[in-house]
């Protein structure tokens, strides 16, 4: 398999699902503006939105696909008919799982909300409920989701990347359908449109896997749960990853219950559209990367490749920081224009947007550090260990909750994505140290040689963005085709000088050129 094929695959097409979800909050600002409308919504769609990322994104992808992939590859066993029989039990035990979950959660919805929100700082109670009536409706889609990543864990196993990847695109189509197609002038009614819209997203994505599965000679026939010695194990590797896998998610769903209940309306909404923009290079490198690493070097490690393995992880974590480290100098001194040109319109307002490029300077410190988790997390996962993570995230959390209290106050709504930032750098920091210490990853010749060169290309870029900003600046706020140009201009203007700089100080070589061309 080659590595920057696959990743550019899952990233292709998680570049079209970002973009969809680009035009989706565009519409939604624009719609809904910043208020308590906007925040009710985000405070309903954070814990769904957790569940994708934890779920389809991580835990049980991490948890499943390297058991998965054994069954598939034992030259004792039956190979794929196996590994579905076990994909099978797996589902029989977690569907009345997930069916018993979102029972215990419509029933508890209200002091859900209230841990989620704090309250909305004080609303009134016919607005909580609001805000409660939001939360029931998006609350199926955890299950829905859950059963979507046990099936493209399935397709993922088989290299069918591609199906997988696509799937969120339903989730960003419907919702846009719902903004145009159902709009309202009450910002209550078209937040009540878009919970609707998230659970029948649901639907339509399982749908979609369980068609594409069918089409792949796989169709899982659930039955009578057994709690077998597999599913004991890989239920038991499942929570841990989900803690691993999902720091970044529940930082942010920590960040949001902290604004929600101590900043004022529209603090959410800012941190939502921030993370949203920071979202757009994780979705491209850090999941693609995580992806496509995990079965690759489980792979390798069954097969005793340990030196291939470390080659796989060397080369993913080269690729991930020379796509990182621009992108992180280029939100920090594009944001404002980035912002204004994607959401400043409607009810939402300059200083919204402005409010908005604070957030995402805060949380694109830390962008180098959320895509590093996906890739040396696998490290761990590929041999099957999923405490280690686990543990290391549970001190991340815990330093996000002192940073979150200690900023929210001085920094207001910059204060929760810086603390995500430190935090999830504090992660980074210890699974990196143990892989080193284990002997499970060293950096080669070729990444120490490279780091430096591609730190100081991603540097001078952001002098270059500095400067032109200045000058630029007058235009961010005006009509939207000047808006849309200033900041196409600098975010051309950016790569332009990363590529030139990078090339010139040998981080990128023409053989990658040529290799690029060639793919």
């Amino acid at each position: 398999m080659n590595l920057l094929k696959a990743t550019g695959t899952i990233g292709g097409l998680t570049l079209v699902s970002r973009v969809l979800g680009l035009v989706r909050d565009s519409l939604f600002a624009r719609v809904i503006g910043a208020g308590f409308a906007s925040d009710a919504f985000l405070v309903a769609f954070r814990l769904p939105n957790m569940f994708r990322a934890l779920f389809a994104e991580g835990a049980f992808a991490s948890a499943f696909v390297p058991m998965f992939n054994h069954k598939a590859a034992d030259p004792e066993g039956r190979g794929l008919p196996d590994a579905i029989a076990f994909a099978e039990a797996a589902l029989s035990v977690l569907l009345p799982a997930l069916l018993v979950m979102t029972a215990l959660l419509e029933a508890f919805a209200w002091p859900l909300t209230l841990a989620l929100s704090g309250h909305f700082n004080g609303v009134s109670p016919e607005q909580f409920a609001f805000a409660v009536t939001l939360s029931r409706i998006t609350i199926p889609y955890l299950a829905l989701i859950s059963l979507v990543s046990l099936l493209g864990g399935i397709l993922n196993s088989l290299h069918k990347f591609w199906v997988n990847a696509a799937a969120p695109i339903l989730l960003n189509l419907t919702l846009i359908a719902a903004l145009l197609l159902f709009r309202s002038h009450d910002p209550l009614q078209t937040a009540r449109n878009q919970a609707w819209a998230v659970t029948v997203s649901g639907v339509l994505q399982l749908g979609w896997l369980a068609h594409a599965c069918w089409r792949n000679g796989v169709s899982l026939r659930p039955h009578l749960p057994r709690l077998t010695a597999e599913v004991r194990r890989l239920m038991g590797l499942i929570l841990p990853a989900a803690a691993g896998a999902g720091m970044v998610q529940i930082n942010l769903l920590i960040s949001t219950a902290l604004a929600a209940g101590l900043l004022p309306h529209g603090s959410v909404t800012y941190i939502y559209m921030a993370d949203r923009l920071n979202q757009l290079p994780l979705g491209l490198v850090g999941i693609g990367l995580g992806t496509v690493l995990l079965p690759l070097i489980s792979r390798q490690l069954g097969a005793g490749e340990e030196a291939a393995a470390l080659e796989t992880q060397n080369r993913g974590l080269e690729l991930a920081l020379a796509l990182t480290l621009p992108a992180t100098i280029g939100l920090v001194f594009c944001g404002e224009p980035i912002a204004a040109a994607l959401f400043g319109y409607g009810r939402y307002t300059p200083a919204d947007t402005h409010a908005t490029a604070q957030a995402l300077a805060a949380f694109s410190i830390g962008l180098p550090s959320y895509i590093l988790v996906k890739v040396l997390t696998p490290g761990y996962y590929a041999r099957h260990d999923t405490a280690t993570p686990v543990r290391y995230a549970m001190v991340a959390m815990a330093v996000n909750l002192v940073l979150n209290l200690a900023l929210i106050v001085p920094l207001g709504h910059m204060g929760p994505p810086l603390a995500t930032a430190l935090s999830s750098t504090v992660n980074v920091v210890l699974l990196y140290a143990t892989l080193v210490r284990r002997g499970h990853f060293a950096p080669d010749l070729r990444l120490r040689r490279r780091l430096w060169r591609l730190a100081v290309a991603a540097l001078t870029m952001g002098l270059v963005l500095a400067m032109c900003q200045g000058r630029l600046m007058p235009y961010v706020h005006a009509g939207f085709v000047v808006r849309t140009l200033t900041m196409i201009v600098l975010v051309g203007a950016g790569a332009l000088v990363y590529g030139a700089a990078a090339v010139a100080m040998g981080a990128i070589t023409r053989a990658d050129l040529a290799l690029l061309r060639r793919r």
